[in-house]
């Protein structure tokens, strides 16, 4: 029987990657040797996120059991130095031409006019 304190560890960087993308997380819990994780992301974008934290912590993850799932939901973010609507969008949405969506939830009127500290709404 594994250890759930040792597989939260190791699998530390995937639960930092889920509070970081707002997911809904069950409580964890251990199926033999495997950490079971169970969680809801709102986007693609964000499981695509999960999805490579879990492959850099162990490519085979053979000691994981995991069902990430989406449901769609708006999420809010803080605009950062250097950002623009399209790279917001490649983030969120994993294309950076759907920027106009995030503009029009917003009701910018330009979309090039964002400031750093503003929080934006991500439409799901």
């Amino acid at each position: 029987m594994a250890d759930l304190e040792q597989l939260k560890q190791k699998y530390q960087p995937v639960l930092h990657t889920l509070e970081v993308e707002g997911a809904q997380v069950q409580p964890l819990s251990v199926d033999g040797n495997q950490l079971v994780l169970t969680a809801s992301v709102v986007s693609e974008g964000s499981k695509d996120r999960v999805w490579d934290a879990i492959k850099s912590v162990d490519p085979g993850f053979a000691d994981l059991k995991h069902n990430i799932t989406v449901v769609p939901g708006q999420q809010v973010y803080v605009v950062q130095s250097g950002d623009n609507l399209s790279k917001i969008s490649k983030y969120f949405y994993g294309n950076a031409n759907k920027y106009m969506d995030i503009a029009k939830a917003n009701g910018l009127a330009d979309p090039n006019k964002i400031q750093v500290g503003q929080q934006l709404k991500i439409p799901a």
